[in-house]
């Protein structure tokens, strides 16, 4: 392998391969930048379903709904038209009313690690206020080896993809 993260020494709790479209890239060949993130919301929306979290039936047949706070992509080598990349997603951080979804992205041909990427989604009440993450929601976020939950009584990590926003949730990132 070409790149190793620190991610990547645990095993992924979801993941899909798919080749590059034209579409995808931009008239270079290279692949777009934006393209990451509906493939990221994609998985990590996969992932919610096939554990029983269906994002268009979360408020009515729990209460609560989540949201996506802050998303952070580094690019660290290019993807070409018609590599296969696999996407890998991880649990990380769980905090009291968010988690951290990871993302890896290999291109297959040579294991090359090509981006990394994380996501962090709240649960909110119907008003769109921060909620702690109900247990049901919970138990499956740290039923996979490789998450951990911070105490809530040690200081939050900085998330450098939101250090300095205002968020219109107003969350900030202890949760």
């Amino acid at each position: 392998m070409n790149v190793t993260t620190p991610l990547s020494r645990q095993a992924p709790v979801h993941q899909h391969t798919q080749r590059l479209s034209y579409a995808d890239t931009d008239p270079a060949g290279i692949l777009y930048y934006a393209t990451w993130f509906p493939r990221m919301e994609a998985l990590q929306t996969e992932w919610l379903f096939l554990k029983g979290f269906r994002q268009d039936t979360l408020l009515d047949r729990f209460g609560w709904w989540t949201v996506s706070r802050a998303t952070h992509c580094d690019y660290l080598q290019a993807a070409r038209l018609f590599e296969e990349i696999t996407m890998e997603l991880r649990i990380g951080e769980i905090g009291i009313s968010s988690v951290r979804f990871d993302f890896e992205m290999w291109r297959r041909a040579d294991e090359t690690l090509v981006a990394t990427a994380s996501n962090w989604l709240v649960t909110v009440s119907p008003d769109q206020r921060p909620i702690r993450i109900p247990e049901n929601f919970r138990e499956v976020l740290t039923s996979g080896s490789n998450c951990f939950t911070r105490n809530p009584d040690s200081p939050p990590a900085e998330n450098p993809a939101s250090a300095g926003l205002d968020h219109h949730l107003a969350i900030g990132p202890d949760h």
